[in-house]
């Protein structure tokens, strides 16, 4: 069976919802953030970087959140989570789930764990540090909610693809889900942004993670 290492509201989130939606049997090893589980010698021997998630399936360990999903999609290609391989679709899908890791979410951590740049007791450095990733994010969610519209110009409901929802939209919905308490404008309060997120949050798959992670609401 699968095994999840996971930690409640963490990146690992992405992968938990896309086994949601898979239907697949899978089991949850919880590796808590909060008491620094992730930086012990087992886990670390699981992922030698010390970050959730990782993905045990059989002989296979992956760690990287985005990997997970693209192994997800890629070993369930009748689930269409993913575009087919080769096609302008799945080099989208490519686009944002890369933009979304590399662009997004790497500020976004800048934003909560100013502790890696910063010595201890830099008050003003962190502060300062958080303004910035802050105001970086604003241009980024701004840049979701534009394709959101621009998708929406031509479907009714549209997801990040287009008409069919996939694994870009969990991911997005994930790192959406990290502004909810934003000093600025969070990604919820974006025209086209919002109704998008709250399309995500409504799928049963989607509730059933968030349930199962104890996570009360509002979830963004």
């Amino acid at each position: 069976m699968l095994q999840l290492y996971f930690s409640p509201s963490s990146a690992a989130m992405a992968p938990h919802i896309l086994l949601q939606e898979l239907g697949m049997p899978f089991e949850k090893i919880l590796t808590d953030t909060a008491t620094g589980a992730h930086r012990s010698e087992a886990y670390r021997r699981i992922n030698p970087n010390g970050l959730i998630p990782a993905l045990v399936d059989g002989d296979l360990v992956l760690y990287e959140a985005a990997a997970i999903c693209l192994h997800l999609c890629d070993t369930h290609p009748k689930a269409g989570l993913a575009p087919a391989v080769g096609s302008a679709e799945r080099a989208h899908f490519y686009k944002w789930l890369i933009w979304l890791t590399n662009t997004l979410q790497s500020t976004l951590i800048v934003y909560f764990y100013t502790e890696r740049w910063m010595d201890d007791g830099n008050a003003a450095g962190v502060a300062e540090l958080k303004a910035h990733a802050e105001a970086r994010i604003g241009p980024m969610l701004d840049q979701l909610d534009a394709e959101i519209a621009r998708q929406q110009a031509i479907h009714p409901q549209p997801w990040l693809l287009g008409k069919h929802y996939s694994a870009v939209d969990i991911y997005a919905m994930v790192l959406c889900r990290w502004t909810r308490n934003f000093k600025s404008s969070p990604a919820r309060e974006r025209p086209h942004l919002g109704p998008y997120l709250q399309r995500v949050l409504a799928r049963p798959a989607v509730i059933r993670a968030f349930e199962a992670e104890g996570l009360a609401q509002p979830w963004v």
